[in-house]
C-alpha cells in the first residue's frame, strides 16, 4: 500500500447467499430507497403537502416510479453507455442485476411514470414532481454507497491523502468518488430542496430547482469520476454524464422560467 492512501474495505457485494440466489447491497440500498421514498411521500400526504384522492394512491404512485425507474435508467444505459455490447448480447439487457442503470434515463423515466399516474388519477403533475423530487435524493445518496460497496463508478488517478486502490480500477490511487456523490447528490441535495419545499412557491419550483442542482452537483463530481471506459470522452471534453447533466440544467432552467411566467399570469 501506498504512503497516506486509505486501504479500500473489501466488503462482499453480497448480504447474504443461500446457493446461487443472494441479496445484494445494490439490490438492497435501491429497495431501501424506495421504502424511505414512499414513507416520506405518506408523510407529506398526511401533512397536508401532497394531494391525491385516496391513502392508497401513495403505494400506487410508488409502484408507477418502480417500474418507471427501473426501466428508464436501463434503455438509457442501453441505449447512451454501451450500445455495442447490448446489440451483440441482447439477452442481457434484462440483467439489471449485473449492473447498469443510468440516473438521467431513471429521471426520465420517473416523469413519464408521474405523467402516466397524474392523467389516470386526478392529480398535479407539479405537485407529484415537488413531492417525489424530495425522495430523490435519499435514492441516490444511497445508490452511490452501493457504487461503492461493488468498487464500481470509482474516480479518477489522484494524490489525495484520501486516494485508494479500488480492485477494478488497476495499481494507482483514485478519488473515492462514489463517496463525494453520495453526500452531494443525497443529504446535501435533500437539504437544499427541503429548504425551498418549505417557502410557498409556486408548485414546480421545488422539482426545478432539484433537477438545476443535481445536474449541477453531477457535472462538478464528474471531474473526479473515471469516464466510462467504452465511451471515454464525449465531444473531445465532455463524459457522456457531464453531457446528460447539463442538458438537465437547461432543462430544468427553462423549466423554472416557465412556472414563473405560468405564476405572474395568475
Amino acid at each position: 500500500m501506498l504512503p497516506g492512501i486509505i486501504p479500500y474495505p473489501q466488503i462482499d457485494p453480497f448480504i447474504f447467499r443461500i446457493g446461487n440466489f443472494g441479496l445484494s447491497w445494490y439490490a438492497f440500498f435501491y429497495l431501501l430507497g424506495f421504502i424511505l421514498g414512499y414513507l416520506l411521500l405518506r408523510y407529506r400526504y398526511r401533512k397536508g403537502f401532497l394531494h391525491l384522492l385516496r391513502p392508497d394512491d401513495v403505494s400506487l404512485l410508488v409502484t408507477y416510479l418502480f417500474y418507471g425507474v427501473v426501466l428508464g435508467a436501463r434503455i438509457f444505459y442501453v441505449l447512451f453507455y454501451n450500445f455495442s455490447f447490448y446489440w451483440e448480447h441482447p439477452w442481457e439487457i434484462p440483467a439489471i442485476w449485473h449492473g447498469g442503470l443510468s440516473f438521467h434515463g431513471g429521471f426520465v423515466g420517473a416523469v413519464v411514470a408521474m405523467w402516466l399516474f397524474a392523467r389516470r388519477h386526478q392529480a398535479s403533475l407539479l405537485d407529484l414532481m415537488d413531492n417525489v423530487g424530495l425522495a430523490v435524493p435519499i435514492g441516490l445518496g444511497l445508490g452511490r454507497i452501493a457504487n461503492f460497496i461493488n468498487g464500481e463508478l470509482y474516480g479518477r488517478p489522484s494524490d489525495v491523502p484520501w486516494a485508494m486502490v479500488f480492485p477494478q480500477g488497476g495499481p494507482e490511487p483514485r478519488h473515492p468518488s462514489q463517496l463525494y456523490e453520495s453526500l452531494l447528490e443525497g443529504p446535501m441535495l435533500f437539504l437544499l430542496m427541503w429548504l425551498f419545499a418549505r417557502r410557498a412557491y409556486p408548485k414546480g419550483i421545488v422539482a426545478a430547482v432539484g433537477i438545476m442542482a443535481y445536474g449541477a452537483i453531477r457535472f462538478f463530481v464528474e471531474l473526479f469520476r473515471e469516464p466510462d471506459p467504452q465511451l471515454g470522452k464525449v465531444l473531445g471534453m465532455l463524459t457522456m454524464g457531464q453531457l446528460m447533466s447539463l442538458a438537465m440544467v437547461l432543462a430544468g432552467a427553462l423549466f423554472c422560467l416557465g412556472i414563473v411566467k405560468r405564476a405572474k399570469r395568475t
